[in-house]
């Protein structure tokens, strides 16, 4: 099968051959190792920013913003920090009191924007509720905008012309292509419609050339959109959303949902046992699409810091 591309023009997330497989005796699904491909992608951006720094005399730097303390956030925003120390970017935080004002927060990002060291800025999400995301998402400099979330930078993916991508979409292509699925002229079936994961989702996947459905809360029969897709990719954070009986025989399944069972199990959106039965990939939860949305974060960053090196040439 031939691998569609990855690639922005920056080569930040270029990654080596695909991966080597082997269909389960058993006929299930090839199981998408999202933690090797995290892994390839995470040595690339190490490699590359190692020479930015030989280059430009500092390293790539990302300035990652926590308002409050909470347990989950805490946790992601420790591991982004940890991935930058061993990938040679700097990190630079701001963990902001809960009490921190919305204007507060804002002349903090202003501040980041004119931050020469400063490559990427990341605000943690979700954001206290009496704070408005979009209007602090929209206040980062596109430039810095590492989420690739920002209008600008979704608005380019929409034109195919990508800059900064949504890390996480980001890595479901990088997924698609270290495995050697050719997703040009498949019919895919994205199951979410959020602005983080589904419909930047929809975008990549155009962009590698799929026939793209986007199912949401007015789909009216869920299970045959998803019965006739090539390519599934579910992101609604629902435990059992999709069946297994429902994934078409050799479909590629990628499973973004991360949600905790009572017994503290964590599960993915997708039935796993049974749809691995049926597909002909699929990624697991936790271990598939995971690992690589921090990956495509740090591959983001020394992205950014290319970029506006050369403009600054």
């Amino acid at each position: 099968m031939k691998a569609t591309s990855a690639g922005d023009g920056t080569g930040a997330a270029a990654t080596t051959a695909a991966v080597p497989t082997a269909r389960p005796a058993d006929g299930g699904a090839i199981v998408i190792d999202g933690k090797a491909v995290a892994a390839k992608v995470r040595q690339s951006v190490s490699v590359l920013a190692h020479e930015f720094e030989g280059r430009f005399g500092r390293p790539p730097g990302l300035a990652v913003v926590q308002v409050g303390d909470d347990p989950a956030s805490s946790i992601y925003v420790r591991n982004k920090r940890k991935s930058c120390q061993e990938s040679g970017i700097a990190s630079f935080a701001h963990d902001l009191p809960a009490g921190t004002t919305e204007a507060q927060l804002l002349a903090l990002v202003h501040a980041l924007n004119l931050d020469q060291r400063v490559d990427g800025i990341l605000v943690q999400l979700p954001l206290p509720g009496r704070m408005d995301p979009n209007r602090v998402i929209d206040a980062i400099d596109p430039a810095k905008d590492v989420d690739g979330l920002h209008p600008v930078n979704v608005g380019l993916l929409a034109q195919k012309r990508p800059r900064l991508r949504p890390c996480t979409p980001y890595g479901v292509i990088t997924l698609a292509t270290e495995y050697g699925i050719a997703l040009r002229g498949l019919r895919a079936t994205v199951v979410g419609a959020s602005n983080i994961v589904g419909r930047p989702m929809a975008l990549e996947l155009m962009l590698a050339g799929a026939t793209v459905t986007v199912c949401h809360t007015g789909t009216r029969d869920l299970k045959s959109e998803v019965e006739r897709a090539e390519v599934v990719v579910a992101a609604v954070g629902k435990p059992g959303t999709i069946p297994g009986e429902w994934i078409r025989p050799g479909a590629a399944v990628f499973d973004v949902g991360i949600n905790r069972t009572a017994t503290g199990k964590l599960v993915g959106d997708v039935e796993y046992e049974s749809a691995a039965q049926r597909a002909g990939w699929i990624t697991p939860v936790p271990g598939g699409v995971g690992p690589m949305t921090i990956a495509m974060l740090l591959s983001n960053v020394v992205a950014a810091a290319l970029l506006r090196a050369g403009n600054q040439a």
